[in-house]
């Protein structure tokens, strides 16, 4: 394939960062626009000498310019943990309002090809398991996570009125869990929360009674899904997750058991809108994109427990 050039945007966030070393590893040029607010370039560091990479710490809610031709946008920028976009609700809603159309502006300006990293909690808390593309969703639009979600269906909305309107070649990928190296320890999610109290010996904090269940996949599939979705025709959303559902009180278990920890389970309030169920049916991306997760949930947390115990001081 010849050499594309390539934009992500929220490049120096977790998993805009794997994606800035999978284009670059596909000979491609990358360019990574981020902020900072959320990212780290930390997570880029080993990229900047590569003379096929730039970084430009940019809000991407600003008008962006970028000299030359653009062949592929990877929309990544956004605060994307309840921690964070709590944090930070106006630059949430900005970033997937006007970040969203800035970067579809620049697409349509560039004849780029588009992707958007939408999100599962477009399905709030469902009604019906797994979650499948055809389902509308059970959202609360003025609740705690209302911010996120509905920055979120608004990008979705945003992206698909380009390709109807504009004929743009678009991409939605909605993202279910995924968890991996570069995680922040202070994330606030399951998993980084959990594995970081259990390496440090302390209480493992689980919400509620521990029954609501979620699905977690492996950075690196994720990473190929996205990939795979870019180059695809396909142009209306697609679940990229791992369809294997666990409780949150049965991960903290495992957890535990990986890392041989001696720490406790305490139980604290659930959150107000807290999704009770979280799995996605990626029927389509099975039949489309010829993809499937293929690392397990245990190989997959033995590899970010592996990385938390090199990277932080617990």
């Amino acid at each position: 394939m010849e050499m594309k050039s390539v934009l992500i945007t929220g490049g120096a966030g977790f998993i805009g960062s794997h994606l800035c070393e999978r284009w670059l590893a596909g000979g491609n040029q990358v360019i990574c626009i981020d902020n900072l607010i959320t990212g780290k370039k930390e997570n880029i560091s080993h990229l900047l000498d590569n003379p096929d990479f730039k970084f430009i710490q940019q809000d991407v809610s600003k008008y962006i310019d970028i000299e030359g031709p653009l062949d592929y946008i990877l929309h990544f920028a956004s605060p994307a943990s309840p921690i964070d976009y709590r944090l930070y609700p106006i630059q949430t809603l900005k970033v997937g309002s006007l970040g969203t159309h800035n970067t579809l502006g620049l697409a349509k300006a560039k004849k780029a090809r588009y992707l958007l990293a939408s999100t599962s909690e477009v399905y709030g808390d469902p009604l019906v398991n797994p979650q499948t593309e055809d389902y509308y969703g059970n959202v609360n639009c003025v609740g705690p996570r209302g911010v996120y979600d509905e920055a979120k269906r608004f990008a979705e909305a945003i992206t698909l009125a380009y390709y109807r309107t504009h004929k743009l070649d678009t991409k939605i990928a909605r993202i279910f869990n995924t968890f991996g190296k570069r995680m922040r320890k202070d994330d606030g999610r399951a998993v980084p929360n959990f594995i970081t109290q259990a390496l440090a010996g302390k209480p493992l904090s689980v919400y509620g009674d521990g029954s609501q269940t979620r699905s977690f996949c492996y950075i690196d599939d994720l990473v190929e899904g996205i990939y795979k979705l870019m180059l695809s025709r396909l142009n209306e959303p697609v679940n990229l997750g791992n369809p294997g559902e666990i409780t949150i009180l049965a991960l903290a278990e495992k957890i535990i058991k990986l890392t041989q920890s001696k720490s406790k389970i305490i139980h604290n309030t659930l959150p107000k809108d807290d999704p009770k169920l979280r799995c996605p049916n990626i029927t389509k991306a099975k039949q489309y994109l010829n993809w499937a997760p293929q690392i397990n949930l245990e190989e997959g947390l033995m590899k970010t427990i592996e990385w938390f115990r090199s990277n932080f001081k617990l």
